[in-house]
């Protein structure tokens, strides 16, 4: 039997009780990368949202099938239906072909996803495997009256579709008149690229033949198509950043709808931006953080996958290396304390009398709409418990962690690394300065140990040194 969960949808925009097609069972489509570059931190905030959702789910007792695209073509510079393909971008970026560059930064993808500790999904489908899917999705829009060609492609007709602007609550009255202007042979500002022609006298490095000329897809075709293909013209929840919805998604809806003339998803769920100081984090600006770099900062991938759990996944999070220190310094915590009942037997959590309190708390927590800040503070309070057993503790945080998913079972076990006599050297080094109140020594001690992999915590016991 499955356990009641709300989830805010974006189609309603309200919290709705969650109530899947099937019972028991839940198709979820989920928007993955477009493999041109690295995912920066931003983009991974909304992966990491979509992997709580999964383990809610789950943790309720339902069985999901979880399906996430690869984009390897087809997604312009611009969702204006103008502009360079960004896999052409890539490979010129970097010299390579773009089946080399979607090769690599997939694996990169799945690398840090890893490294996050995010569930793989079960289907994950590229783009490029499934244009027949994608042409025949277009051909049967062209039967039903919803396109018309241009020079450059083939275009949904919004204004074939009356409830087009729901969605994302658009006004199109007031959508920029430079826009209008610079909108080509497109009867509407919202209409959209399902087909676009390969350019003349240009060879693109992917391109394929179809009933309208050489050309590629568009993005928005290719979510509907790939996501119908394996989860049905209906399915239950399609997740994705909360700059999806004005174009991306808004335009999925339309075209599934109109080939279908079925409702296509049931949920609609958005996680919002991570910020920095200059605004959204943005892969235009040249210049963004990966994990890879807060790795060679000297942090843990999962003192960010904690950092975000702070926050409702319906919350724009600023970023700063402040905060993350202090997601580090919170998490390191915790798994110390859980360190010292190592050696304590494993329960099954119904040998505990206490559990039902605790489970009943933190799943309220988890089950309305993900609210991840609720649940940390509940695992906090719950390790301070002193009416509980340490056993009794380890056993309950343990079962909380399989939504979290921060290992708490695998840090508490792992062997402490073996601390090499010149970084020993150093912290004594430290110590003497901060006996002597010398606090720029210390602090230039602190980070010469953190450029060399090392983390330093001062407590009441001494200084504790981790690599």
């Amino acid at each position: 039997m499955t356990k009641s969960v709300s989830l805010f949808n974006t189609l309603t925009r309200k919290k709705e009780e969650f109530l899947p097609l099937k019972a028991g069972h839940v198709g979820l489509y989920t928007c993955g990368p477009t493999v041109y570059h690295y995912a920066h931190i931003g983009n991974l905030r909304t992966y990491l949202f979509e992997d709580i959702l999964v383990r809610t789910l789950k943790r309720a007792g339902f069985e999901v099938n979880h399906v996430m695209n690869i984009t390897d073509v087809g997604h312009l510079v611009s969702d204006g239906d103008h502009g360079e393909d960004k896999m052409e971008e890539g490979a010129r970026r970097t010299g390579k072909s773009i089946w080399e560059i979607a090769d690599y930064y997939t694996k990169v993808f799945f690398s840090d996803l890893g490294k996050l500790n995010v569930l793989k999904p079960q289907i994950i489908p590229k783009a490029t495997d499934h244009v027949k899917e994608m042409i025949e999705l277009v051909q049967s829009l062209e039967e039903r009256g919803f396109t018309y060609n241009t020079n450059d492609g083939v275009y949904f007709n919004t204004e074939k579709f009356p409830t087009y602007k729901n969605f994302a609550k658009i006004v199109v009255e007031n959508l920029e008149e430079g826009k209008r202007v610079s909108m080509g042979e497109k009867k509407s500002a919202t209409d959209f690229a399902l087909w676009k022609f390969s350019p003349e006298n240009e060879k693109r490095q992917m391109e394929w033949p179809s009933p309208w000329g050489k050309g590629f897809p568009g993005w928005h075709i290719e979510c509907s198509a790939m996501a119908m293909k394996y989860l049905g013209q209906t399915f239950d929840i399609h997740c994705g950043g909360i700059d999806h919805i004005p174009v991306h998604h808004t335009n999925e809806i339309a075209q599934s709808e109109a080939a279908t003339g079925k409702r296509f998803v049931n949920y609609w769920m958005h996680g919002e931006f991570l910020l920095e100081d200059s605004g959204k984090m943005s892969k235009s600006k040249g210049e963004f953080l990966t994990l890879s770099v807060l790795e060679r900062d000297g942090f843990d991938p999962l003192d960010y996958r904690f950092l975000l759990l702070q926050a409702h996944y319906r919350s724009s999070l600023k970023f700063s290396y402040e905060a993350l220190s202090a997601a580090k310094s919170g998490r390191e915590t915790l798994v110390q304390k859980l360190r010292e009942w190592k050696d304590e037997p494993d329960l099954n959590l119904s040998e505990i009398k206490a559990t039902n309190i605790w489970v009943e708390k933190f799943e309220k927590a988890i089950f309305d709409d993900l609210n991840t800040a609720e649940a940390l503070s509940i695992l906090f309070s719950l390790v301070k418990d002193n009416t509980l057993l340490p056993k009794e503790k380890k056993a309950i945080a343990l079962s909380f962690d399989d939504v979290l998913g921060i290992r708490l079972k695998e840090k508490i076990t792992e062997q402490e690394a073996e601390i090499p006599e010149n970084i020993l050297s150093l912290v004594a080094k430290r110590d003497e300065a901060r006996k002597a109140k010398d606090w720029a020594e210390s602090d230039r001690l602190r980070i010469e140990l953190q450029s060399l992999g090392f983390t330093v915590k001062d407590s009441p016991t001494g200084t504790k040194v981790s690599k």
